[in-house]
């Protein structure tokens, strides 16, 4: 890793002080070269590692995974919000990433950091019939596991993902796939994650959320997805009243938690907001 490059290691979406999506924070005077960012990026070994620098009255933002760049992605913001609380104070702060520019608010609780992210605008449409059946191969489903009250929809709230909602807990927590044959589903259909949920109320989900495209199995927390879901569901007419309370990772062993907060008006930015820990060097 290049010596005058400093990586901060973040956990967003945090219980306390365990869990959380561990993120790459890098704070910097001018950027990187790409071939630098994906070559860190991979090093870490995170699902994200964000590199920023300070740019007119924000800062330009960018999103490497350990195999490609994304436009946006929801937890290496929360953690580069509390990297920026840390650093320069509570405030909220624009961000200018690839494809949208957004905001990042984050203030310091004792060791605990809270962050809260305004998401690029979303939408969403009806899912491709043989993507939604491929999709549910490759993850051990059929459409019999399908939750009919969320039918499968392609959705963005500054990434693409494919929302797969089901109809048993028990189901979602039995989610396994191959990473190649994910990678290259993922890949040729434009997708950054796929989102596997179950709504235990209107209000209260559980997700997964595989992320084969970035070389990553499996995401313990991610906002974009979240922004991405709470879109659809209000263009859906979802009972959602507002806010929708996410756990994710608890499969994994690294239980998150995930906030989303937004109005009625449809494709309007979705309010993410979560804790961040800095992580110990054992993790």
């Amino acid at each position: 890793m290049s010596n005058d490059i400093t990586v901060e290691r973040i956990a967003a979406f945090s219980i306390g002080d365990t869990g959380g999506n561990p993120a790459g924070v890098a704070l910097l005077a001018q950027m990187p070269a790409v071939s630098d960012m994906q070559r860190i990026a991979a090093e870490i070994g995170f699902s994200e590692t964000v590199f920023a620098v300070p740019e007119n009255d924000g800062w330009r933002a960018r999103y490497f995974s350990p195999e490609s760049e994304v436009p946006f992605c929801g937890h290496a913001t929360i953690a580069l919000g509390a990297a920026l609380a840390r650093h320069s104070g509570d405030g909220t702060y624009p961000l200018f990433l690839n494809e949208a520019n957004i905001t990042i608010e984050g203030h310091r609780e004792g060791d605990i950091f809270k962050a809260a992210l305004q998401s690029p605008p979303t939408y969403s449409k009806v899912a491709d019939p043989d993507l939604v059946d491929r999709s549910l191969a490759l993850l051990g489903y059929d459409r019999a596991d399908l939750d009919s009250a969320i039918p499968p929809a392609f959705a963005n709230g500054g990434a693409n993902h494919l929302i797969l909602m089901l109809n048993s807990r028990e189901r979602l927590a039995e989610m396994n796939y191959d990473l190649d044959q994910g990678r290259k589903l993922m890949n040729d259909a434009g997708l950054v994650t796929i989102l596997l949920g179950y709504a235990e109320s209107p209000q209260s989900f559980h997700t997964r959320s595989p992320f084969a495209s970035g070389g990553v199995l499996e995401d313990p927390a991610t906002g974009a997805a979240t922004a991405a879901l709470a879109g659809y569901l209000r263009d859906l007419n979802w009972p959602h009243a507002g806010r929708i309370e996410i756990v994710q990772g608890q499969d994994m062993g690294c239980a998150s938690q995930l906030v989303a907060s937004f109005t009625d008006q449809i494709g309007s930015s979705i309010k993410v907001s979560g804790a961040a820990r800095l992580m110990t060097l054992s993790e």
